[in-house]
């Protein structure tokens, strides 16, 4: 495989109950490397803007005030396979249909705070990575 990056935001359940480190330990010990990371508090039109192809869904506004309830931490990870890596990594969207030992079955609370967010599929990343992060943020970490 080859090696790519991915997005992951440590949502503010997670951040709240001071889980970064243990998230983040998850994600390395699976061989991904944490190339940007950074806590912010996203606005309410920030988080309309980045989950809007969940505009229609029902869960849409729950996301949105979860989503603004505290601060995140977005990262960039990188490795093979990064963006598969970090899912499997991550676990079910749902904590009690994920496999032991993934970060959702270890720190999620329910389906709706579930601890973390991860990129879907590649073309995801890179969006998801350029609407928190420049081109510059990542050159000046790149190895």
């Amino acid at each position: 495989m080859a090696i790519e990056r991915t997005f992951s935001i440590i949502k503010p359940d997670a951040v709240a109950a001071n889980h970064i480190g243990g998230i983040t330990a998850k994600l390395e010990a699976a061989g991904l490397r944490v190339i940007a990371s950074k806590m912010v508090r996203l606005t309410e039109a920030q988080a309309q803007a980045f989950y809007a192809v969940h505009a229609a869904r029902p869960f849409y506004a729950g996301l949105v005030k979860f989503m603004t309830e505290g601060p995140v931490v977005v990262q960039v990870l990188e490795g093979e396979g990064a963006v598969l890596k970090n899912r499997e990594v991550m676990g079910a969207t749902n904590p009690e249909k994920a496999a032991e030992g993934t970060i959702r079955k270890t720190y999620a609370t329910d389906i709706e705070r579930n601890a973390v967010h991860g990129s879907d599929a590649p073309e995801t990343a890179k969006e998801e990575i350029a609407f928190f992060f420049s081109t510059a943020d990542l050159a000046s970490l790149a190895r």
